[in-house]
């Protein structure tokens, strides 16, 4: 135990050791390039992250620079919850304060009153489009091998599929983020069987997240914590049937039986059902994948970018 407990120790103290550098190297790059930019955008999430924010937003406020936070993470309002008065004093040192979605502007507006809406976006030319009017038990996992991801729950999901489509198969694209879940995840799939049947790569350029969506026909959500994720809207756009469990600001994303099927959180007989459902029901299949395109043209930068481009240019020079 005492030799785990140090090997833990120094494993710790090395990431620590790395994000203190990180961060030492965007304070450095916030203060060496002030001359070379009039607005700056910080994003803002919980947790460690959230001390990042407020260390980069003072070193702007140093510089005199104005910004824009934009805020992130479906797991913010409970940490507002929890550090309301750190909350309320970042969102007043900014010029403006955005959200990528619905669910996050209405659970902050309590913090923040003059939240505005400026949405997740992606390049809609770059994913092309290809009607599931018969989909297969093709599965797709697109998102972080981390805990509040649940991956684990794909690989259920495919174990309980495999009963009554033996050829179903899972593929599942995301980096790892060091905390077991990717182990645990292939440890599961040889408990269950389905090892043969997973297809495991950890993280793809963005490019190239476009081609590996087209190999399959389903995506699956199995998130406990979610707010607008871009994998999901790139996987609309793509034309996939999408699975989504029915958590954070997903049911402000999706409609359930209209451009997705919902299922409880952490439910993986309900999603085994719902894509066996997909399998099944051709017309099913095709009315969510063609309204999964239209959902995802609302995200398209054209609509999104010319909003970018007012706001910050209401700012440059608002501190000269």
């Amino acid at each position: 135990m005492r030799l785990a407990s140090a090997g833990w120790s120094v494993l710790i103290t090395s990431r620590l050791r790395g994000r203190l550098s990180r961060l030492s190297d965007m304070l450095w790059t916030v203060w060496k390039s002030r001359s070379n930019y009039r607005v700056a955008q910080v994003d803002v999430y919980s947790g460690l992250a959230f001390c990042w924010a407020e260390a980069v937003c003072w070193m702007l406020r140093r510089a005199g620079k104005p910004y824009v936070l934009t805020l992130h993470g479906g797991n913010l309002p409970e940490f507002l919850r929890w550090n309301k008065a750190r909350g309320i004093r970042l969102f007043q040192s900014a010029k403006a304060v955005t959200a990528p979605s619905r669910y996050l502007l209405e659970q902050v507006r309590e913090y923040c009153p003059g939240v505005r809406l400026l949405p997740n976006a992606v390049e809609l030319d770059r994913y092309r489009f290809s009607e599931r009017r018969v989909a297969r038990p093709k599965l797709v996992w697109l998102r972080a091998f981390h805990e509040i991801y649940n991956p684990g729950m794909a690989v259920r999901v495919l174990a309980l599929l495999t009963k009554q489509y033996p050829d179903a198969s899972l593929l599942m694209v995301g980096p790892d983020k060091g905390d077991g879940s990717l182990q645990q995840v292939r440890a599961l799939a040889e408990e269950l069987g389905v090892a043969q049947q997973l297809e495991i790569v950890e993280g793809v350029p963005k490019s190239e997240v476009p081609a590996w969506l087209q190999k399959g026909d389903i995506l699956l959500n199995t998130t406990h914590i979610d707010n607008m994720p871009v994998g999901v809207i790139e996987a609309l756009a793509c034309g996939l049937c999408v699975v989504s469990t029915e958590v954070g600001g997903i049911p402000y994303l999706l409609k359930n039986e209209q451009d997705a099927l919902l299922v409880p959180n952490d439910d993986a007989e309900a999603m085994a059902q719902a894509a066996g459902r997909i399998v099944a029901e051709p017309e099913l299949a095709a009315q969510l994948s063609r309204a999964a395109r239209r959902t995802a043209e609302q995200f398209d930068w054209s609509l999104v970018l010319p909003e970018w481009e007012r706001l910050l240019g209401s700012l440059e020079g608002v501190n000269e």
